[in-house]
């Protein structure tokens, strides 16, 4: 039999997908308006049967080809219940409405099958058979409900996917004979391979001095903690040696830390894993005192030069891992969005979609400030002259829903041209004045201002060189102790409930001044109002002098 369509008979709303389908089917293959009836209310009256007596119940509607000259179209209901057994009734009044049913239960199965023959097999056709299950296939929903199914079958099939995507990684990772982990840039372990978890005592779940010190040699700590800062900062790879503690002593392995590039060229997390050398550490120790061993020393570079290859092999393997985990999060998103549309307010808090859904958002949205982050790079070569008029125009377009939304005050100064880039430039002033709207328990004010460089200002040296621009606002500010933390990653001073965001916008900001060669400062006070201070070079600077 040749599928056109599958129904899972779960409740009274597919009872009427099932009918309407028979109904559409048997009219499509020619059927008589008669015999199209009596199929489907058939099929629907067994359909019934199975709902409320059933459990698993599937209908396949198909069409039958016996030969060229007698074709039919055939619906079938699979059940693991005795249907027949538990509402005979159904069945003599299925059979009475269709002299051409079939039915049987072995092995804890039931099938149902109810045909129909077509009057014109001729027209039938494989090219219409076809367009059959193209139609189906691609048919616009019934109702609402028929548009959330498909959509939550959809939604299963991507998981399903991903859970595929997710054993296969680990399934590889686990068969490597490599102590292999993935952290990311806050230290976080987000990944540990069973290699790894079996050498460990206890479960690693930070990159840090502490955890390190577990099984690392103490002399050997910081050459890796240093090699980590600065495969972190440069997004280089790091190569090294370290003793690691085993059962009864130390046994040097080699160490690498390669960042995990994703395809549009940033970087999220990073692959440290960890090679036993100790026995190539014994050749070389031998070799120091024996002339004779030459040879085995060459075939030790040979041996070397294959663990670079193999380095690689894991460097494309952790690019693969990384885009397979990353791909289906954003099919994720897509029909997570497409599913909730129709939900009702009880639907959505039964199947915890809303949880789900800002979940999965929170995550998009740090991978993608993250993102943001990574891309931020040195570009001084392409400068050129930026209207921060126009920038600061964009910017109020871009936030302008808030701002009305809030009733924002936003009182701008004329502002220079400076050199530099002006996307860059536009997520500073982007960042700035969305913290000034957001961190705001009033209506928001916010001024910027251009030229007044402060009174009691230290942080540079001939500051006139600089042109100076101020954003002000009355928010909630904070307490100026915290000015050490607030330009680090991820660093937040309110709880997430109360004020969204990762904590990353205010880094961000100081990469991209520090990329235009130029200064930020600020003063708060706590319920009065922030103000940030941008120093940017009138010329090109090399680099701002700081005073201590």
């Amino acid at each position: 039999m040749k599928e056109i369509i599958k129904i899972n008979l779960d409740n009274e709303m597919d009872l009427i997908l099932a009918h309407k389908r028979c109904m559409k089917i048997a009219e499509m293959c020619g059927m008589a308006s008669s015999f199209q009836t009596r199929f489907a209310t058939a099929v629907s009256e067994i359909a019934r049967c199975s709902i409320a007596k059933g459990k698993n119940s599937v209908l396949v509607l198909g069409v039958n080809i016996i030969k060229s000259t007698q074709k039919e179209v055939a619906a079938i209901i699979t059940d693991s219940v005795d249907l027949k057994n538990c509402n005979p009734e159904a069945f003599i009044y299925a059979s009475k409405i269709s002299n051409n049913m079939e039915y049987s239960y072995s092995n804890n199965q039931s099938i149902t099958r109810i045909s129909q023959p077509i009057a014109s097999p001729g027209l039938l056709s494989e090219t219409k058979i076809k367009s059959l299950i193209d139609y189906f296939k691609f048919e616009p929903p019934l109702s609402p409900y028929d548009e959330i199914r498909k959509k939550n079958i959809e939604l299963i099939a991507l998981s399903e996917k991903l859970t595929e995507s997710e054993n296969k990684y680990k399934q590889l990772a686990n068969t490597l004979p490599i102590l292999i982990c993935i952290i990311n840039e806050r230290n976080n372990v987000l990944l540990v391979n069973e290699s790894l978890e079996n050498f460990l005592a206890k479960p690693l779940l930070n990159f840090d001095r502490k955890s390190l010190h577990s099984f690392i040699h103490p002399d050997d700590i910081d050459v890796i903690l240093d090699g980590w800062s600065k495969a972190k900062r440069n997004h280089t790879v790091f190569f090294g040696e370290t003793r690691i503690k085993n059962a009864s002593d130390y046994t040097w392995h080699l160490v690498s830390i390669t960042p995990n590039k994703a395809e549009d060229g940033t970087f999220n997390s990073w692959l440290v894993y960890f090679v036993d050398i100790s026995a190539q550490k014994m050749v070389v120790e031998t070799l120091k005192n024996n002339s004779e061993l030459k040879m085995i020393q060459h075939e030790l570079e040979s041996a070397n030069s294959k663990l670079r290859f193999k380095n690689k092999e894991l460097e494309q393997f952790a690019y693969i891992a990384s885009h397979d985990l990353q791909e289906p999060l954003r099919k994720i998103m897509i029909m997570l969005s497409r599913a909730g549309e129709h939900l009702s307010e009880d639907q959505r808090k039964q199947y915890y979609f809303d949880r789900i859904t800002l979940a999965a958002g929170r995550l998009s949205n740090l991978i993608a400030d993250v993102l943001n982050y990574s891309r931020i790079e040195n570009k001084e070569q392409y400068f050129e002259e930026v209207d921060l008029n126009n920038v600061l125009l964009q910017v109020q377009s871009d936030l302008s829903m808030v701002i009305e939304e809030k009733n924002a005050i936003i009182n701008v100064d004329p502002l220079p041209k400076v050199l530099g880039l002006d996307t860059q430039l536009g997520q500073l002033f982007y960042n700035l004045i969305n913290n000034a709207l957001k961190f705001n328990s009033t209506q928001p004010t916010v001024t910027i201002s251009y030229g007044d460089i402060p009174k009691d200002e230290t942080l540079v040296v001939n500051p006139e060189n600089y042109e100076v621009i101020s954003i002000a606002d009355n928010g909630i500010g904070m307490d100026n102790k915290y000015s050490a933390r607030i330009f680090d990653m991820f660093q937040r001073l309110h709880e997430r409930d109360q004020y969204g965001g990762n904590g990353i916008g205010l880094a961000l900001c100081r990469r991209i001044i520090e990329n235009h060669n130029g200064l930020i400062n600020f003063n708060s006070t706590p319920d009065e109002g922030t103000i940030f201070w941008i120093y940017l070079p009138k010329n090109k600077v090399s680099s701002p002098k700081i005073l201590n």
